[in-house]
Formats: structure tokens, C-alpha cells, sequence
């Protein structure tokens, strides 16, 4: 009996696509990355730095600070939209002011002299 040569575990590379833009190339990058973490935690081969990046991502207090950060771009997101509410008011309001004193006969394209 022969010895029987081991089924390599991996996969054969796929072939991507090329990236239109350079986010979208990022985005490759860290899809290959996080594909080869999980091999290596898979086999067992996986380096210090990378079973303590993915055992942090587990963390409660990792978990915290994530769903922390969500909610402080969800308040800046608020703060920006009625920032941008508060301009548009501020038109309307000038808008109309101009609009009673036209009609009032104080107000026009004549200048004020």
C-alpha cells in the first residue's frame, strides 16, 4: 500500500473581479484578509495577533464601545439634519418678513436711503 497523498484544505484562488475604484479595491483586500484569518484559525495556524484581533471583536466591552460609536454618528447625523432644518426656518422666516413688508408697502427692490 502506498501512502495517500493529504487533501489540501484550501481552496483554489478565485478569480475577482477588478475593483472600479479604490474603496472598492480596499474592500477586496480586507474580504481576502478576513478569508485567510479564518483559514489559519481554521487550521490551527492563525498567528497571536490575529486569534487576539477576532477574540477582542468578542469582547463585551468591544461590543459596547462599537454600539457607542453607532449612536454617536447616529446624534451627529440628528445635530446636521436640524442644523440644516434650522437654515431652512430661518429662510422661511426671512422669506415671509420680506413678503409682509412688501405688501405692506415698506419693502421692495428699492433700496433704503
Amino acid at each position: 500500500m502506498g501512502r495517500q497523498k493529504k487533501q489540501s484544505t484550501t481552496e483554489p484562488a478565485r478569480k475577482m473581479r477588478p475593483a472600479l475604484s479604490p474603496e472598492a479595491r480596499e474592500n477586496q483586500m480586507i474580504a481576502l484578509a478576513v478569508d485567510l484569518a479564518e483559514q489559519q484559525l481554521r487550521d490551527g495556524t492563525a498567528s497571536a495577533q490575529v486569534i487576539t484581533h477576532y477574540l477582542k471583536l468578542g469582547d463585551t466591552k468591544a461590543q459596547y464601545e462599537r454600539e457607542q460609536l453607532m449612536l454617536e454618528n447616529e446624534l451627529l447625523r440628528a445635530k446636521t439634519k436640524a442644523l440644516e432644518s434650522a437654515e431652512n426656518v430661518e429662510k422661511l422666516y426671512k422669506d415671509a418678513i420680506d413678503a409682509m413688508r412688501k405688501y405692506g408697502g415698506y419693502g421692495g427692490d428699492q433700496s433704503d436711503d
